[in-house]
């Protein structure tokens, strides 16, 4: 063997590495995005569809999307991606913050000669507040066109997913959790049509021997984490799909009401909130309020598999009468970990005790499976044989 052989192979495998990693890389990328549109709010990345943000962000093109809950305090001249009530028919928006009041925050697009609030949208609150656009040096990071491939792709998938629930005449493969069962089917079809396309060929059975003591195949570790990273994605959806922002509209007036969000200025209403579980383990849930003139008690619910929780939500009306938007946070977690720490973990931080669990729960299936399987390769089995079939290989010959 020439000495630069082993170098040429060790270079080889560092490119693979490379490659494999830009390919997990625009995986995520991509699932983000498609991810992102069905649940309603930006993942990672978003994008917008039309031209009231233009120069910043013509019609297509994509953002970086930081969550509210990492961006820190907003400020004026920030692009935030927010629930708006009046404009198109209410969604998500992303315009600039160019004014704050007491009441919220003043939005305006860039292309807009005014503001959100003088076409009848009211201020904007932290709670409607779902990302924050990354900016560098006073500049949004653009990627150009972005939005345009990931709404074909996210088309395409949508219509898969109806194509699939209604010729196998379920319901399950739509919405979010069908997106997961979608992805999950085809990224293991991939995997088998990865190993059939592999196995053939003449040049492929000449060196399958060679490739084996090389140590071909799918790493076992790869498999393991792969597995992993489906159910941490699936715990993420469990705690994140049905958590979110509930608003309250109350009306503060001059006389008493049987109504719980019509009450008499400068005084209190109270309405229930429920927390549901259609979920297979318990969770464990905080209400909190995310606007004043609100008050929550409990505010930590646990909720067992199929129950429900309630908790009170106290409305005050402020003693000028009008109409008043009030909102509380809802944030729910697996109960996989004890209260003590997720209590202590969600006083560190909201999203910390979703890390936590999901760290919980995809560590502990990868260890199992290192533990149970080992390590090595999944090797790709060869059908072929010698001519002489088995005789010939038990003689030797």
């Amino acid at each position: 063997m020439f000495p630069w052989t082993n170098v040429g192979t060790g270079r080889m495998s560092v490119t693979r590495r490379l490659v494999g990693l830009v390919e997990v890389g625009l995986l995520l990328v991509v699932c983000s995005l498609v991810v992102g549109q069905f649940l309603g709010y930006p993942v990672l990345l978003g994008f917008v569809e039309t031209g009231s943000m233009a120069p910043t962000l013509d019609p297509g093109d994509g953002f970086v999307a930081v969550p509210a809950a990492l961006a820190g305090p907003i400020e004026s001249g920030d692009v935030v991606t927010f629930r708006a009530e009046e404009l198109n028919g209410g969604g998500l928006t992303t315009h600039r913050v160019v004014a704050e009041t007491e009441r919220g925050y003043v939005t305006r697009g860039d292309a807009n000669p005014f503001t959100d609030q003088d076409g009848g949208e009211p201020p904007v609150k932290d709670a409607q507040v779902v990302a924050v656009a990354l900016q560098v040096g006073g500049s949004v990071v653009v990627v150009p066109e972005l939005g345009t491939v990931v709404g074909g792709i996210r088309e395409a998938l949508s219509t898969l997913q109806r194509t699939l629930a209604a010729a196998l005449g379920t319901r399950s493969l739509l919405g979010p959790t069908g997106l997961g069962y979608l992805v999950a089917g085809l990224a293991g079809g991939l995997y088998v049509l990865d190993v059939l396309v592999g196995s053939g060929g003449d040049r492929e059975r000449a060196r399958s021997r060679s490739r084996d003591r090389e140590g071909t195949g799918t790493d076992v570790r790869l498999v393991l984490a792969a597995f992993a990273l489906l159910l941490v994605a699936g715990a993420t959806a469990a705690m994140v799909v049905p958590a979110g922002t509930q608003e309250y509209g109350v009306v503060s007036a001059e006389f008493d009401s049987e109504r719980p969000t019509v009450v008499r200025a400068g005084e209190a209403g109270r309405v229930p909130y429920v927390v549901g579980n259609g979920g297979s383990l318990p969770v464990v849930a905080y209400v909190e309020p995310a606007s004043e003139g609100v008050a929550v008690e409990p505010r930590r619910l646990r909720v067992p598999p199929g129950g429900t929780a309630r908790t009170t939500v106290t409305l005050h009306a402020p003693p000028e009468t009008g109409y008043y938007r009030r909102f509380v946070v809802e944030y729910r977690y697996l109960a996989l970990l004890p209260t003590p720490a997720l209590d202590a973990l969600y006083r560190l931080h909201p999203w910390a005790p979703i890390v936590a669990v999901d760290a919980a729960l995809g560590g502990g299936l990868y260890v199992l499976g290192r533990a149970l399987v080992g390590t090595g390769r999944v090797r790709r089995r060869r059908r072929d044989a010698p001519r002489g079939g088995t005789l010939a290989r038990l003689l030797g010959r």
